[in-house]
């Protein structure tokens, strides 16, 4: 059993989904939770509180530096600090490049890339000074390949996981670590927007659709669950991670072992 009791957990992107199912495996572990996100934050709080863990959500818009400023002066307030950072938050557009929107890059490497510059750097001080800190950057599969029709998406995400690289080597012989998880597909309302246009477009079910998006990238014909991705980020926050510094860990039902 992992014990992370009084330890500060900030997750961004954490009112639903991943994000929300990372926050409740850290909860469980004994950490505050510092949520993040514009989702359903009532029943996001409840779900954090129902493990016996305390909460406190802030709405920082992860595309301004000041309000990032104001979410981590929250946790120093409430918690005395962040000492586990899971970099979360992002967004998504599909189109071809020569076609792609303007202000849809500017935001997508806002969210997913620049704001854990952000993060990161609010972070690392006090994990310096208490000589103990995890950052975990929830890159994607597309921080290591690409897929036609994302160019930003796929460029934030090599981006944060050449940050995280960058991270643990300036802390490679402190008591922080940084990493990155990459995950596959997982079920969540942007994948299942991609299903349901499967379906629409081929004129076949929903599970019919599902099968078809897993068969094309992911072998194991599995989705990834937030549980699974929470149990790694646990382990990435115990003894046995380390010295797991600067890895890009694919969960990806085999995606790029092909």
């Amino acid at each position: 059993m992992i014990d992370l009791q009084g330890k500060t957990a900030l997750v961004t992107g954490s009112t639903s989904g991943i994000g929300l199912g990372i926050a409740e495996s850290l909860a469980r572990a004994g950490a505050n939770i510092v949520l993040n996100g514009f989702g359903d934050v009532d029943a996001a709080l409840a779900a954090i509180t129902a493990t016996g863990a305390r909460a406190v959500h802030h709405s920082a818009d992860m595309r301004r530096p000041d309000e990032i400023e104001a979410m981590f002066a929250l946790a120093q307030e409430r918690f005395g600090g962040v000492d586990i950072l899971v970099n979360n938050a992002g967004i998504q557009h599909v189109a071809p490049v020569d076609e792609f929107p303007v202000g849809k890059w500017d935001d997508i490497l806002a969210i997913n890339l620049t704001s854990g510059f952000h993060t990161t750097r609010l972070a690392l001080p006090g994990m310096r000074a208490r000589n103990w800190g995890r950052i975990v950057n929830i890159a994607s599969v597309h921080g290591l390949v690409g897929s036609a029709g994302k160019s930003a998406y796929v460029a934030a995400k090599h981006g944060l996981v050449g940050l995280t690289k960058v991270t643990a080597l300036e802390t490679a012989a402190t008591g922080v670590t940084c990493n990155a998880i990459c995950p596959g597909f997982v079920l969540t309302p942007l994948v299942a927007a991609q299903i349901d246009a499967i379906a629409q477009r081929e004129s076949i079910t929903a599970d019919a659709a599902q099968a078809r998006l897993l068969a094309d990238k992911q072998p194991s014909g599995q989705f990834v669950t937030p549980e699974q991705l929470g149990n790694l980020v646990l382990m990435l926050c115990s003894a046995m991670g380390d010295q797991v510094r600067g890895a890009a860990w694919a969960m990806d039902g085999g995606w790029t072992a092909q």
